[in-house]
């Protein structure tokens, strides 16, 4: 019978990841986690292994003055330091605020000061960028590293080393675990509230999208986002008794197949830049082959009908696309068993009443475009926007969650997108508000004013274009667009420079003299003759 009929949320009073998932996990002493470091070395870790660690951690963590409530920035790499903190915070009843590690001090600022938080946790390897925060965030103060140590600075690990595991508190599942930063178009990044709720709604997707099984393998890669990986990494998967992989270094197309391989991974979940690099290579279908691997899923954006092929053709795998947000969950999808039709989103995913509808709330007719809606109030929806009231009611509509994407539904109840209803750039595996790279390229003496749009590309689906209007006695050079390049790297996250830059005299705008993106945007389709990339999320 298709989960979609029957399928229903039964979210308990109490609810804590780390105590009621992890804890009885580690009572089967078996895999729980494989750690492919950067240098190419693994460590396997037991799940009582990773129970007893996230103690120790959550010890360490509350002698520091970390409680119930208390919010932690967390900005880590993809190491195991990462989940046994993520999981310790859990115990504590603190709300976790993730974030890659590629933040700068401008974004730590904002999220430091914005969600009030009391600590920071950071790498060693980054503490020169950690530092320049500390003397202008309001509310932090304890300050810790993992990997390492440095002056001002508690060593995790070593606090950790010392401590006798604490258990952690019970929760109750309406209360706050996470702060999730999420771009926005014109303002300041958003902070998503998601309670604990959400961390048992996630077993959905692991069960019905991923369809982990205990005696799985399963490789979530992080391109997929820093706020999926936590999702996809770690909710998901352990919810379901499976096992995960965890890969430090960036990833690379044979590398990668190579250790698909080497590990016999079981369940692969990718980025659609990750499927389409690896699509590329001329020996996909001879030089590997993955016998163990039997189901693959892409999320972040649509992945093309022809990378689909190329993967089938080469391991007779199909690739299962899926559809969600930061704000919610995985809510439009393909599911195993389903027909797949190829371009499609999919259909609703278990235990989600969503709906494409007009500029008055109503469904919209078969085949019309309107606004991706969810209606009532699963587990895995967002609690709002943190201290953003007006920006958490403009996402409604007549009482339904409006997504910011636009679509169609087919005569079977297939999703198909259409595009994004606000600027946001998606890039690959990431969501870029043009606003926060623009407000960086501003900061340069020869900028006088700049826009942002995402430019199509075969790759990544988009990337960041800037369109760039000089300060008198600045010309356009090559050299001028590295020099804005490197300043943006340096400036905000890596991820988000303008891949290209083009100079203008003058910008598109309205006659209240806001930038026209669309023009932008539309001349860039029209020069690439391209459609759109989805702001799959």
């Amino acid at each position: 019978m298709d989960p979609r009929a029957t399928f229903r949320f039964d979210v308990p009073a109490q609810f804590n990841f780390a105590r009621d998932v992890v804890d009885r996990l580690a009572l089967e002493r078996r895999l729980g986690l494989l750690f492919v470091a950067q240098d190419g070395t693994h460590r396997a870790y037991s799940f009582d292994e990773i129970s007893e660690t996230s103690q120790r951690y959550a010890a360490a963590l509350l002698e520091c003055g970390i409680e119930r409530g208390s919010r932690v920035l967390v900005t880590l790499p993809k190491i195991p330091g990462w989940i046994f903190t993520m999981l310790a915070l859990d115990r504590l009843g603190a709300v976790a605020i993730p974030g890659p590690e590629q933040l700068r001090a401008n974004d730590l600022l904002f999220r430091a000061n914005h969600a009030e938080a009391f600590a920071l946790i950071g790498d060693a390897n980054n503490v020169a960028e950690l530092d320049t925060v500390r003397a202008q965030a309001r509310t932090l103060q304890t300050y810790f590293v993992t990997r390492g140590e440095a002056n001002g600075w508690n060593s995790l690990e070593a606090h950790a080393h010392a401590k006798q595991p604490f258990a952690g508190v019970e929760t109750a599942s309406n209360e706050w675990a996470y702060i999730v930063y999420t771009s926005g178009t014109t303002k300041e990044p958003k902070g998503v509230v998601h309670d604990r709720a959400y961390t048992f709604a996630k077993r959905m997707q692991a069960r019905f999208w991923l369809d982990c099984r205990p005696d799985d393998l399963v490789w979530c890669s992080a391109s997929t986002g820093w706020a999926k990986s936590l999702w996809n990494v770690l909710l998901g998967p352990w919810s379901q008794g499976s096992a995960i992989v965890l890969h430090e270094a960036a990833f690379d197309p044979v590398a990668r197949l190579d250790l698909l391989a080497d590990l016999k991974v079981t369940v692969l979940c990718q980025a659609p830049t990750e499927y389409r690099l690896e699509a590329k290579l001329p020996d996909l279908g001879t030089r590997w082959k993955l016998p163990h691997l039997r189901h693959c899923v892409s999320a972040g954006e649509p992945l093309n009908p022809e990378v689909i092929a190329r993967w089938h053709d080469a391991f007779g795998l199909t690739i299962y696309d899926g559809y969600g947000q930061t704000e919610n969950t995985l809510l439009v999808a393909n599911l195993p068993g389903d027909d797949v039709r190829p371009g499609s989103m999919g259909r609703p995913t278990p235990g989600h009443d969503i709906a494409v509808i007009d500029e008055d709330g109503r469904d919209c007719k078969t085949g019309e475009t309107g606004d991706i809606a969810l209606r009532g109030d699963p587990p895995s929806l967002f609690k709002g926007y943190l201290k953003n009231p007006e920006e958490t009611a403009a996402s409604y509509r007549n009482g339904q969650y409006l997504t910011g994407d636009r679509a169609y539904v087919d005569e079977d109840g297939y999703f198909w997108f259409v595009g994004r209803a606000d600027d946001v750039i998606s890039s690959g595996a990431y969501r870029i508000g043009p606003f926060e790279v623009e407000s960086a390229l501003l900061e340069h003496p020869a900028v006088a004013e700049s826009a942002v749009v995402g430019s199509p590309d075969p790759d990544r689906g988009n990337i960041v274009k800037a369109f760039v209007v000089l300060r008198p006695g600045f010309n356009g050079s090559d050299a001028l667009v590295r020099e804005l390049q490197d300043h943006c790297k340096r400036v905000t996250a890596p991820y988000k420079y303008p891949r290209e830059i083009e100079f203008v005299a003058e910008l598109p705008k309205t006659r209240s003299g806001k930038i026209r993106r669309v023009e932008l945007r539309q001349l860039e389709l029209q020069r690439k003759g391209a459609t759109r990339a989805s702001g799959y999320t």
